[in-house]
């Protein structure tokens, strides 16, 4: 049988009779443990937070020195991108969705949980903040890369003689100078068969009469 896997939560709860409930909750947990380390203040879990080690945060929205959004807000400066669970009365509901969509990963009803509802949270928080995570990143590539990118659209005026391309300003450009402008292409340059027949028809007179059936 594989060993649990260990999280580590900070909890962040003025109630020290409520922060021991929850603690007890989520010590029955066998699939995964749940470290909890209590701080009764939110300048000591921003302190905390500081240091390595947390996996998520859990909340109380109502702290002595913070309440309601503002208590997020604080949280969600410092966590570095760590997910976070607010703790909210029953009657809070309001309050619960608006953390949700000011960046919470969940919120929870004090007085109305269980070890296994809770730990269900924290394991979906943490998947999701990974998910945000990753789409986040992948945002981050996909525009540098077009930030990148230079693309070639509408109708490009060129010479029906030297091939020069007019550029939006006017001028006349090299067809290779333009597209390096505008993409990232890189130009090597040699000669076509016709171009080299034309160009040295001495040197294929001579491959001719070194070879009769070329």
């Amino acid at each position: 049988m594989k060993n649990p896997k260990s999280i580590n939560v900070l909890l962040i709860e003025d109630d020290t009779d409520d922060a021991f409930l929850l603690k007890e909750m989520v010590s029955d947990e066998k699939v995964f443990i749940f470290n909890v380390e209590h701080v009764t203040s939110l300048a000591a879990g921003i302190s905390r937070l500081q240091e390595d080690g947390i996996d998520i945060v859990l909340s109380d929205l109502g702290l002595a020195e913070s309440q309601g959004l503002d208590t997020l807000s604080s949280l969600l400066s410092e966590t570095g991108g760590l997910p976070v669970i607010v703790l909210t009365g029953l009657a809070d509901h309001e309050i619960g969705t608006a953390a949700v969509h000011a960046g919470a990963q969940d919120y929870l009803y004090k007085g109305h949980v269980n070890g296994s509802l809770i730990a269900r949270s924290i394991l979906y928080a943490i998947e999701r903040k990974k998910m945000e995570v990753e789409k986040e990143r992948l945002v981050y590539e996909l525009k540098e890369a077009l930030a990148k990118v230079k693309t070639l659209t509408g109708f490009l005026p060129i010479c029906c003689s030297c091939k020069k391309i007019r550029d939006d300003k006017g001028y006349w450009q090299q067809i290779e100078a333009y597209i390096s402008k505008h993409s990232d292409a890189e130009f090597s340059h040699g000669l076509c068969d016709d171009c080299a027949r034309r160009l040295y028809p001495e040197h294929f007179k001579e491959c001719n009469n070194e070879d009769p059936d070329r």
